[in-house]
């Protein structure tokens, strides 16, 4: 059999059967998630940072199972696809008591159990709204081009209502301060967060499906414990957000042609 003839006529074969490459999109802002020990990013689109979350609204609460952005203490890999992501540093690590499910598998907080990890975003807009369900909550009729800033922390969830945190501490009980929608706190002593100019996140986005949103986040570098039972608690209790169940991840953006150069 004449091998240069056979070659080729494989190679077009494989050509013809393979799907076309999807190519990474262009024209768009910067995009999240990313790894935030790496300053570096070629995004062209200049982005005004939105101001300090003391000075939006509190729009939307939600979390993401595991982490989406990979940082210092959130570095180990969960594997690909919309439950990958990463997770903390310390997840294997735990005690039997810490990875005991005490609702038996049954909480209000669905998709959530002991030793997994999640990253919790808190969105504030420039729009003049109520907290509510979903990032729709953020823009209005009125106000459809906020500024929009998501403050980050990832928490590994485990059973210890005496020393880890509780989530009621940062949910929203309707507070106003000096006019604007707040959480009861944000999480401190996790780290200097690091500020970066990006987009909306979620499985929905790729590298090749871009998000449109522009979006200044203030991740925090480390890791946090945080008590399952108060995440059960807050859902069971009801919530203005309508927040049961973990979302997806987005997988991590490294094209630097679509990062923001860290400041």
């Amino acid at each position: 059999m004449n091998k240069t003839v056979f070659l080729p006529a494989i190679l077009g074969a494989l050509l013809v059967a393979a799907p076309a490459m999807a190519e990474m999109c262009t024209g768009y802002g910067p995009q999240t998630p990313r790894d935030i020990t790496k300053t570096g990013g070629l995004n062209a689109r200049v982005l005004a940072l939105a101001p300090k979350a003391s000075e939006l609204n509190l729009c939307n609460i939600h979390l993401h199972v595991n982490a989406e952005h990979k940082g210092p203490g959130f570095s180990v890999s969960g594997g690909a696809g919309d439950h990958g992501g990463w997770k903390c540093n310390g997840s294997d690590d735990l005690t039997t008591a810490e990875l005991t499910d005490p609702s038996g598998g049954k909480g209000a907080y669905k998709g959530i159990v002991p030793g997994d990890t999640i990253e919790v975003h808190w969105v504030h807009t420039s729009c003049e709204v109520n907290p509510g369900k979903g990032l729709g909550s953020c823009l209005s009729d009125a106000c459809a081009n906020p500024a929009l800033r998501v403050e980050t922390q990832v928490f590994l969830v485990v059973n210890d209502p005496e020393n880890a945190l509780d989530y009621a501490d940062f949910a929203y009980a309707g507070n106003v301060v000096d006019g604007f929608h707040q959480a009861k706190s944000l999480p401190s002593g996790t780290g200097e967060p690091v500020v970066f100019a990006g987009s909306t996140t979620g499985p929905s986005y790729t590298q090749q499906a871009c998000s449109p949103m522009q979006v200044t986040w203030s991740v925090r570098p480390q890791c946090a414990k945080i008590d399952i039972s108060s995440l059960h608690e807050w859902a069971e209790n009801g919530n203005v957000f309508e927040e049961d169940h973990a979302h997806g991840v987005r997988q991590l953006v490294t094209a630097p042609e679509l990062l923001s150069q860290i400041e």
